[in-house]
């Protein structure tokens, strides 16, 4: 039970910064005993592969602070992020035998696709209310809030599973309000 507390974390933080969690995870599992990545999975581990990771992450990482640019940024990852959430959730329920793989990858596409969606709807409101000024600290914020989401989900996978499940209540919340903001009223 606790690998799917760990799933759903890894794949949130993917849906804010696609390549952080998959850097963290190949790192982790290369150099330290707190994962191992079963096949096909351990590819994460290989030198060539983080490099790739490390090069992408700072290529985003620069694209996401600057305005428009970040804009198109979150065009093209609203392929890649729900991609690298489905990959990370189907690798860390890799040792759960009655979980299909191809049922883990959608579960990870879902998660990481709704808060990558959350945050795509959030960041223009950013750069329209800030003048684009805004735009760095929020990315700054996302990345932190990647990484130490990844970590939380590595080394305290129920505290990471608390976290998703308050978001996800908030962000229902907040959306709630606004449609009903823009309900006619009935006299």
């Amino acid at each position: 039970m606790v690998d799917i507390f760990s799933s759903f974390g890894l794949s949130a933080a993917s849906g804010l910064n696609a390549y952080l969690p998959l850097l963290i995870i190949g790192l982790m599992g290369r150099y330290t005993d707190l994962i191992t990545l079963g096949r096909p999975w351990n590819l994460l581990e290989n030198g060539w592969v983080l490099l790739v990771l490390a090069v992408l992450l700072a290529v985003e990482m620069v694209a996401d602070k600057i305005p428009a640019v970040d804009t198109v940024n979150d065009g093209i990852q609203t392929v890649i992020r729900p991609v690298s959430g489905a990959l990370l959730f189907a690798a860390s329920n890799n040792v759960i035998t009655d979980m299909s793989p191809v049922l883990a990858m959608i579960l990870g596409l879902l998660m990481a696709g709704g808060v990558h969606a959350a945050k795509t709807a959030f960041r223009p409101v950013v750069t329209a209310t800030t003048g684009g000024v805004g735009n760095p600290v929020v990315s700054v914020a996302e990345d932190v809030a990647s990484g130490s989401m990844t970590l939380i989900a590595v080394l305290m996978p129920v505290l990471a599973a608390i976290i998703v499940l308050a978001g996800f209540v908030l962000f229902s919340w907040l959306f709630w309000r606004l449609w009903k903001r823009r309900q006619p009223k009935l006299s």
